[in-house]
């Protein structure tokens, strides 16, 4: 399931680029698992919605050869462009400033999938946002969703152990597979047609924590007292009607 990204890890200066630029659990390797979900060819158009250091837009345009526009609110369109010189996806990846919570610049049903790795819990959190996005694609095309999770809901009863890291933006963030699920079945036109728990939890956290940015560092401890008993990694797709 993770070919292209064990390949590219075998790679000692691409294991170095790609730790520099993950901004949480490795992006690459939960995109290509999500990926694997969705029929992606090189023919389409997809929007890379919260995309980051374009590590899931460069699994996108390598992979599979698609065009991708990289929208994000907090890596400049410069910076992402300069990297995707450094790395040849410059000809088909559109590098955009966006704030999804604020609108997007574009045509309706102007892409084939809308995808996002590692970000849309930040802004995805309330009942207005999906509605907000479906139109930006076609019909019969698909909304693909990857966050970080947790396997039930702590409501009030947040484990003493994780009380230390449970503050109210990560209360507001973080969720269930069964909270996503009543979310987005709560919008109007579109087909939910997999949600699931993912299978590559652990080793993208894994892959996050040797990364060298300082919020990595932080989560250590949070992972060691979490000890694989609270997170996992939710997936959602759903096809637009």
């Amino acid at each position: 399931m993770y070919t292209f990204t064990n390949q590219f890890n075998s790679d000692n200066n691409n294991m170095e680029f790609l730790k520099a630029t993950m901004m949480g659990p490795n992006a690459m390797r939960v995109s290509e698992e999500l990926a694997s979900y969705l029929n992606i060819d090189a023919n389409m158009r997809i929007l890379d919605l919260g995309c980051g250091c374009g590590l899931s837009t460069l699994l996108l345009r390598k992979k599979y050869g698609a065009s991708v526009f990289a929208a994000d609110l907090w890596i400049s369109p410069t910076e992402n462009y300069e990297r995707f010189q450094s790395i040849g996806i410059d000809d088909k990846a559109v590098p955009i400033s966006v704030d999804a919570t604020k609108g997007l610049p574009f045509a309706n049903g102007y892409f084939d999938l809308l995808f996002s790795v590692d970000a849309y819990h930040n802004f995805g959190d309330t009942a207005e946002m999906l509605p907000s996005l479906i139109p930006f694609v076609k019909k019969g095309g698909h909304i693909a969703v990857a966050v970080p999770g947790i396997k039930y809901e702590f409501g009030e009863n947040v484990p003493d152990e994780m009380k230390p890291f449970w503050n109210e933006e990560v209360a507001r963030t973080i969720h269930s597979l069964a909270w996503w699920k009543d979310l987005w079945s709560e919008a109007e036109g579109i087909e939910i047609t997999d949600i699931r728990e993912m299978n590559c939890c652990k080793q993208a956290w894994d892959e996050w924590l040797t990364s060298p940015n300082p919020h990595a560092a932080g989560d250590i401890k949070m992972m060691e007292a979490e000890n694989g008993q609270y997170f996992n990694l939710v997936q959602l797709i759903a096809k637009v009607l």
